[in-house]
């Protein structure tokens, strides 16, 4: 029985080998289906290849070739103006880098005053006072200059706009009010908007303040300022701050000098008897004050006070204007008319900067001068600027 088994099984594997057409398809499939699954295995394993991103071509660096526009004064040896500038008079010095004018002209300005009249805590700066300053500037300029006032307290408002007629603007400037508080860098953006919209080119801007906001933070006053500094506007200042502080000063310290206010008005202290009378209008000594949370007030004023001196000072001499801070009243009204008599002296210049604004950074800081090639002609003009690139619309 098994040599018979064995038989059986030896002539089945020689039909198998002999007979490849009976038995093709049972003998190749364990090997095709070992095949099949080594392949599926292999592709399970395989790590894909990373894709290679295709290359973006560098975008196209844009440059503004954009015009500046200065003022620039000019007066003769005797220090009053100078007509017929050319642009072959002048040289312009930009960042060390000389530049030729490409105009030179002379337009009667627009002049924007500007009238601080509130503010919770001041004794130099009246309304009043305010008041005349503004009235001896308009009538100290050109009868072709424009001019138009605005005033501020708790907000600002336009009260007359551009006008050749001096008496309107006279009558705007005794409109003004009074208020409690300074909405000083809400001032300044609206000057700013206002003179920009202007097709004038000669762009002057006064500014009769003491340069503080009730509300603003320094950082806003700030961005105020280089808004201003890249809207080629020329910014004159005739400021109270110093006057303030100085007359602050002594009552940060607990003491003032000044009297406290009457109790009663001197045609009731003069009928009064001998000695009540002379008890009543008898000098007054010096006042303490002795209210903490006012003096840290009063300090923090005149800390406010002595910053803003230094910030408009130094926005008008970056935009080539002119800065009165007088240590007395008498001194601002008296030199109120010089202000007149620089916007009057003003020629607008032209020219392309050699290196111009690339539209990848968009700001840049300028500092520029102009000096005089021509015998007898004095020029003033030294303004460091914000070159600001508009943004392109999005498509």
């Amino acid at each position: 029985m098994q040599r018979k088994a064995v038989r059986l099984h030896q002539r089945f594997f020689v039909t198998m080998l002999y007979n490849p057409r009976k038995y093709r398809f049972f003998g190749l499939l364990p090997a095709i289906l070992l095949l099949a699954s080594a392949a599926a295995f292999g592709q399970s394993g395989r790590v894909s290849p990373t894709p290679v991103p295709t290359p973006t071509p560098e975008p196209e660096l844009k440059i503004s070739t954009q015009e500046i526009k200065l003022n620039v004064l000019a007066f003769d040896e005797k220090g009053d103006f100078f007509k017929d500038v050319t642009p072959n008079d002048l040289v312009i010095r930009e960042d060390n880098i000389l530049h030729q004018p490409a105009s030179v002209r002379y337009i009667p300005a627009n002049v924007l005053i500007v009238m601080d009249t509130g503010g919770e805590m001041r004794a130099v700066k009246t309304l009043d006072r305010t008041r005349k300053i503004a009235l001896a500037l308009i009538n100290s300029l050109r009868p072709d200059d424009k001019v138009a006032v605005m005033a501020y307290a708790n907000k600002p408002q336009i009260l007359s706009s551009w006008t050749l007629d001096r008496a309107t603007s006279r009558a705007a400037v005794n409109s003004s009010n009074f208020g409690t508080r300074s909405a000083f860098v809400a001032a300044l953006d609206m000057a700013a908007t206002m003179l920009t919209r202007t097709e004038n080119d000669n762009a002057q801007l006064v500014l009769i303040t003491d340069g503080t906001d009730s509300t603003a933070t320094a950082a806003q006053k700030t961005a105020a300022f280089d808004r201003l500094r890249a809207a080629n506007i020329t910014v004159h200042v005739l400021s109270y701050a110093a006057m303030e502080a100085a007359d602050i000063e002594p009552r940060t310290k607990g003491v003032t000098n000044s009297p406290p206010p009457k109790a009663m008005p001197d045609q009731i202290a003069n009928d009064l008897p001998n000695g009540a009378r002379d008890v009543a209008k008898a000098p007054k000594a010096k006042t303490f004050v002795v209210d903490r949370p006012f003096l840290k007030k009063l300090k923090a004023r005149e800390t406010d006070l002595i910053a803003s001196e230094k910030q408009l000072e130094k926005l008008s001499e970056d935009t080539n204007g002119e800065f009165i801070g007088s240590m007395s009243i008498d001194e601002m009204e008296d030199k109120t008319s010089l202000v007149g008599r620089m916007i009057d002296s003003s020629y607008v210049v032209t020219y392309v900067p050699k290196m111009p604004v690339t539209a990848e950074h968009g700001v840049a800081e300028r500092h520029i001068e102009v000096t005089s090639k021509r015998s007898g002609l004095v020029v003033q003009a030294k303004r460091n600027v914000l070159l600001i690139e508009p943004k392109a619309p999005k498509p």
